[in-house]
């Protein structure tokens, strides 16, 4: 019988210089569907959200964004950035697609090998530090009441989502 019990990625302390070293990852308890939150009641009280643009995208235009799950084989710091991760992904199709991401301040790359995450794939290469990034992974952004401070949360979605499948 598999064992499909995960570890919850922890995420660090917003400014702190480096996860704690010890902390012991959570499971996702005996759901066994491949998602790594616990239904657990959350208090969102605190959070500020941004309000919704009030100018319109038509269909079309959105249409175009080609979102996938795809899954992190492998991910680290980019050298001399304090800021950027790279992803190597599967996104059904290849297993060498790149992407940074400016979120290490929320995230240690080797908690995130193994997700299964959400990405814009059609979007033009972008480098940065010298690599050419191949699309643009989805994260949900808020601030603190009363506080400058941002939270950050990668989107990641159930293990169980094959690579590549499509979102509409």
């Amino acid at each position: 019988m598999e064992d499909f019990t995960t570890s919850i990625p922890t995420m660090k302390t917003v400014g702190a210089s480096e996860n704690k070293k010890g902390q012991e990852s959570a499971t996702a308890g005996d759901d066994n569907n491949g998602f790594f939150t616990a239904n657990e009641k959350i208090d969102f009280s605190n959070a500020k959200i941004e309000p919704i643009f009030e100018e319109m995208v038509d269909f079309e235009t959105f249409a175009k964004s080609d979102f996938r799950a795809v899954k992190i084989l492998a991910c680290e710091a980019v050298p001399k950035s304090k800021k950027l991760l790279k992803f190597t992904l599967d996104d059904g199709v290849r297993k060498d697609r790149v992407i940074l991401s400016g979120i290490h301040e929320y995230y240690e790359p080797e908690e995130l090998v193994g997700k299964t995450a959400i990405a814009i794939v059609n979007l033009p290469p972008r480098k940065m530090m010298g690599i050419a990034s191949e699309g643009m992974l989805i994260s949900a952004v808020n601030n603190l009441k009363n506080s400058e401070d941002e939270e950050l949360h990668l989107l990641m979605v159930d293990n169980h989502i094959p690579a590549g499948a499509k979102l509409y």
